[in-house]
C-alpha cells in the first residue's frame, strides 16, 4: 500500500489504523494500566506504522505489530527516571508498577481479543460528566485528535485538552480496573455507552452552534463506533436499534442542506438524494430488532425514522403509524423531546390545534424553558392553524434562541416568507 497523492497515509491504511487504535489501546491499558502513558505509546506506534507500512508493507498481524511496538515504547517510558518519579506519587490503576514491567505479551490473552467494548465502558465511566464521556470516547476510542474534538465543539484546544486530562485523572482516582463491569451493572453501563454515541451523532448531525449545519466527522465516528459495538453485541436489540436510527437518519444528510449550506426541512428535501444503502440497512436492522428482541427506545426511534425514509414523497408519510410509535415511545421513555415530536405527529393526524394543546404541557417544563425547538415547533403549528402573526413571532423567537447559524437563518427566512 502506498502514500496518497498528497503524501499522506493511503486511505486503506488510515482506515485500518483507526479501526485498530482502540483495540491496541485496550490491550495496553489491560496489560499495563496507566491510561495516559498507554495512549501516548499507542499514538507513537500508529505514527510509526503510518511511516513504515506504506514503504515496507502491512505486516501479517497489524494488530500484533502495533501492540508490540506500543508495548516497547510504554515499557521504555515506565523505566525512565521521569516515569519512576511519577509512579511514586500516582496510583497505579490496574497493578503494582513492578508487575507492570515484568509482564510480557506471552502472559496476556490472545492478540485477537478485542477490548473496544471494555474501553468504551471505561470512557463512559459514571464518575464522568456527559461532556467528559463524549470527549474521552472521541479521543481514546474514536482516535480523533484533541484539536479535532475542540473544533467540533467550538471550544479552544487547550480547554478540550484540560477536559480530557481531567476525565482520565478522575478514572484513575476512581480506581477502576480495565475489566467489563459486573453483570449487575452491565446493562446500565451499556445504556450510558449508547447514550454517549447517540450524543456524538446528534451533535454531528445538527451542530448546536457555529456556521455549519453538520459535522460529517462526528456522525461518521458515531456510526463507526456503533458498528463496532454491534459486531461485539450482535444480539442486543438496542445496539441494533441505535445503529439503525443513525444510518436511517444519516441517509437524509445529502439532501438536508442547499448549495449555500442552508437548512432544508424534511418535507422539502429531494428524496432522490437520500442514501438507499443506508435506508436498506437501517430497515433490516430495526425489523430484526423489533421482531426478535425486547422493545427499547432506540428501536422505536429507528422505526419512526424508517417510516419517514420509506415514504417516496412527504405527503405519502404514514403519519398515523408515526403517531402510534411516538405514543408507545412516550410510554417507555418519556421526555420533553419525545413530547415535542409527538405534537407534530398529532398535528398531522388530528389537526394543529390538537398538537398545540400537547405543546402546552411543555411550557412548565424547566428543561424546555427558552429552548429554540419548542418555539420553532409551536410556530410551525401556528402557521398550520392559520395564525400567521403568532407563527411569525414564534419563528423569530426561535431564531434568537438558537446558536446554530444555519438554523437561525432558516427560522428568520420562515418568518419573512409569511404574508403580512
Amino acid at each position: 500500500m502506498a502514500m496518497n497523492a498528497e503524501g499522506g497515509v493511503a486511505p486503506a491504511i488510515e482506515e485500518m489504523l483507526r479501526e485498530l487504535a482502540p483495540q491496541v489501546l485496550g490491550a495496553l491499558v489491560r496489560r499495563y494500566g496507566h491510561f495516559d502513558a498507554s495512549e501516548d505509546a499507542v499514538q507513537e506506534a500508529l505514527l510509526a506504522a503510518a511511516v513504515q507500512w506504506p514503504d515496507q508493507g502491512v505486516p501479517d498481524s497489524p494488530r500484533g505489530w502495533l501492540i508490540t511496538v506500543a508495548s516497547r515504547r510504554l515499557t521504555d517510558e515506565l523505566r525512565s527516571d521521569e516515569a519512576r518519579n511519577r509512579r511514586e506519587v500516582a496510583v497505579a490503576a490496574m497493578a503494582p508498577a513492578d508487575d507492570l514491567l515484568a509482564r510480557s505479551p506471552e502472559d496476556e490473552p490472545p492478540l485477537d481479543r478485542d477490548d473496544t467494548l471494555t474501553l468504551l465502558f471505561l470512557c463512559c465511566h459514571p464518575a464522568l460528566s456527559a461532556a467528559s464521556q463524549v470527549a474521552l470516547t472521541l479521543r481514546a476510542v474514536g482516535g480523533l485528535t484533541t484539536a479535532q474534538i475542540a473544533r467540533a465543539f467550538l471550544v479552544p484546544e487547550a480547554t478540550m485538552g484540560q477536559r480530557i486530562s481531567r476525565a482520565k485523572q478522575r478514572i484513575k482516582t476512581a480506581g477502576t480496573g480495565f475489566t467489563m463491569p459486573p453483570p449487575s451493572e452491565r446493562d446500565e453501563r451499556l445504556r450510558v455507552v449508547l447514550h454517549v454515541l447517540y450524543l456524538i451523532f446528534n451533535e454531528g448531525y445538527t451542530t448546536t452552534s457555529g456556521p455549519d449545519l453538520h459535522s460529517v466527522e462526528l456522525t461518521g465516528e458515531a456510526i463507526r463506533l456503533t458498528r463496532a459495538v454491534h459486531r461485539l453485541l450482535p444480539d442486543d436489540g438496542e445496539v441494533a436499534g441505535l445503529l439503525a436510527l443513525m444510518v436511517l437518519t444519516d441517509a437524509r444528510r445529502p439532501a438536508r442542506a442547499g448549495p449555500g449550506g442552508e437548512l432544508i426541512p424534511l418535507a422539502e428535501q429531494d428524496r432522490t438524494l437520500w442514501n438507499p444503502g443506508f435506508i436498506r440497512e437501517g430497515v433490516e436492522l430495526v425489523t430484526w430488532a423489533l421482531s426478535t428482541t425486547s422493545l427499547g427506545p432506540y428501536q422505536l426511534q429507528a422505526a419512526i425514522a424508517a417510516v419517514h425514509d420509506e415514504a417516496p414523497r412527504a405527503q405519502d408519510t404514514d403519519w398515523p403509524q408515526v403517531l402510534a410509535l411516538y405514543r408507545l415511545l412516550d410510554q417507555i421513555s418519556p421526555n420533553p423531546m419525545v413530547t415535542l415530536n409527538q405534537a407534530v405527529a398529532v398535528a398531522m393526524v388530528e389537526g394543529p390545534r390538537a398538537g398545540l394543546d400537547l405543546l402546552a404541557d411543555l411550557d412548565a417544563d424547566d428543561r424546555m424553558t427558552g429552548h429554540h425547538r419548542l418555539a420553532a415547533v409551536r410556530a410551525h403549528l401556528l402557521e398550520m392553524a392559520g395564525d400567521l402573526d403568532g407563527a411569525r413571532a414564534g419563528y423569530r423567537a426561535a431564531a434568537r434562541r438558537t446558536t446554530s447559524l444555519p438554523e437561525q437563518r432558516y427560522l428568520e427566512n420562515r418568518a419573512a416568507r409569511l404574508p403580512t
